[in-house]
């Protein structure tokens, strides 16, 4: 299907005309699918549908978010950012077309999403028709964020666009910085409507339903080339690195792979972790420096996934590194 074309056939059985479209982007690692954990808990009445996107060929995310069961629609694997894709207006009409009321769908974009290809899907198509981009909402890590950020065309790229900006683990660091960060960023998006959270906790209000987005001045944008909006990935460096096993990890293995072998230039990584010591499904999520890993009942057959991301990574060397971590 060209998207640049109207869709035939059930046109008059979409009912949910103008259903408000939130879509939530920021840098690796910011806490984008926090905040979406955090509106599925409070959204109250309101029946929210949600289409959550990955980098890399092993979807994480959908793993670690709230069941949704069939509320639950993933696009494909791969960043949907470079293009604007049919698959993402794919998964919008089946939306649209449940019988079922959806009051409001939220995009949750992978870390080095490139957020205009995303937005012009929802006011450059025939899917304008049919939702109202409400908002554009970037969280940011509030301790791992510097300048240097904006020197990534993607990081620089997310602020630029969000009318929302989260400044989110404001409980990390001191006030100082957070008066600072709040400073820099309405330097860089004068009007936009900066608010602090701790766990991607926010009162909704604030961030649903707001009517903050600006078509008009995506359309101008619009005009950039092709290739300024498809080879942003490859002008950063960023690659990402998936690793799976059938076999669990040594505890003590892993822990040197991560205070001694991996990679400084590794920005984010997640996963689903098992462990020889353990009877339990390990959580792992990594920003910058700092890891987490939380314990749960296993919900399938055990195994090993892992999704490391960062600049110029040298694939061959962390798998060699993983296995060698793996018992025998």
């Amino acid at each position: 299907m060209s998207i640049t074309e109207p869709r035939a056939g059930t046109i008059e059985g979409l009912t949910k005309r103008g259903m408000p479209v939130t879509i939530i982007t920021g840098f690796l690692g910011s806490g984008k699918t926090t905040l979406l954990n955090q509106i599925l808990k409070n959204r109250q009445d309101l029946k929210v549908a949600v289409l959550v996107n990955e980098f890399g060929d092993i979807n994480i995310d959908s793993q670690l978010l709230l069941s949704l069961e069939d509320d639950m629609l993933e696009l494909s694997n791969g960043c949907i950012c470079c293009t604007i894709n049919d698959n993402l207006v794919e998964a919008v009409y089946k939306i649209l077309e449940r019988q079922d009321r959806i009051d409001y769908l939220v995009v949750e974009t992978t870390g080095l999403a490139d957020t205009l290809p995303i937005i012009l899907t929802f006011v450059g198509t025939e899917l304008r028709e049919f939702t109202n981009l409400d908002s554009i909402l970037t969280v940011v890590d509030s301790e791992t964020f510097t300048p240097e950020h904006l020197e990534s065309e993607i990081a620089f790229r997310q602020l630029i666009y969000g009318d929302i900006i989260l400044l989110n683990k404001t409980d990390l660091v001191p006030e100082e910085k957070v008066e600072e960060l709040e400073e820099y960023i309405n330097d860089i998006k004068a009007g936009a409507r900066v608010l602090r959270s701790q766990h991607g906790q926010v009162p909704l209000p604030l961030i649903l339903g707001v009517e903050l987005a600006h078509p008009e001045t995506y359309l101008t944008d619009a005009s950039l080339s092709k290739e300024q909006q498809s080879n942003h990935l490859a002008n950063d460096g960023f690659v990402s690195v998936s690793f799976k096993s059938n076999r669990p990890f040594a505890v003590k293995k892993f822990q040197t792979f991560l205070q001694d072998k991996m990679p400084a230039n590794v920005f984010r990584a997640k996963g689903i972790l098992w462990f020889k010591e353990s009877t339990r499904c390990h959580i792992f999520q990594l920003s910058g420096k700092r890891y987490d890993l939380k314990d749960e009942e296993w919900q399938g057959e055990p195994s090993n996934q892992l999704v490391l991301i960062g600049r110029s990574l040298n694939a061959l060397e962390i798998h060699q590194q993983l296995n060698n971590c793996l018992t025998r």
